[in-house]
């Protein structure tokens, strides 16, 4: 079977090498938006994961015509009511930091004792202008009072995971890749995209 190009609809260099070490075994040539420089920004204004995932996947496919793959993601913590969610990537402010938005989120989170519960939710979108593949993880952990560790990036050094005694930060990519929520949503998709293949194959 010949190679195919999947554009990955993300400039986010972290986020393109973490899915290539996923999908490193797929026969598909995975491309990032950034080797695309007249490629507009998408707008992420759906109220849900799943719209948002879709609007940069049927974004990219219509500028570039290849079949495209985009992710988003959002934190949801149990004390904040779901928040920062959706919002994660902007929680605090447009052109915020990583390091900003994990300001932001541990003081509000300042006067809530241990045991803050929270999950990462990932929702992954395949689409080529005919066939549209959507796919979740989840990944449910605490968030700390500090950050610790310093791989990784976003909210993983406050994200501990109690199964394995670290935060994200805390582990190699390979330890990440097997538990992450964009790991469990892109090992589905990987299993889609491969029923996708064989029957492109036929």
């Amino acid at each position: 079977m010949g190679r195919i190009r999947i554009v990955l609809a993300t400039r986010n260099e972290d986020k393109v090498r973490e899915l290539r070490a996923i999908l490193a075994d797929l026969p598909v040539e995975i491309v990032s938006a950034t080797e695309f420089r007249d490629l507009p920004p998408v707008e992420e204004n759906g109220a849900t994961l799943e719209e948002n995932a879709l609007l940069k996947a049927r974004a990219v496919h219509r500028f570039l015509g290849l079949p495209a793959l985009a992710d988003d993601t959002g934190l949801e913590v149990d004390a904040l009511g779901g928040r920062p969610g959706v919002y994660s990537s902007r929680f605090a402010g447009e052109q915020a930091t990583y390091e900003d938005n994990v300001r932001k989120l541990l003081e509000e989170l300042k006067d809530v004792p241990d045991g803050r519960t929270a999950r990462f939710r990932c929702v992954a979108a395949f689409v080529d202008g005919e066939t549209e593949l959507l796919a979740e993880g989840v990944c449910e952990g605490q968030i700390l009072h500090e950050p610790r560790g310093t791989g990784g990036f976003g909210y993983d050094p406050v994200f501990y995971v109690p199964e394995k005694g670290k935060t994200f930060a805390e582990m190699t990519l390979e330890e990440k890749n097997r538990i992450s929520h964009r790991s469990r949503a892109f090992q589905r998709m990987k299993e889609l995209l491969e029923q996708y293949l064989r029957r492109d194959k036929r």
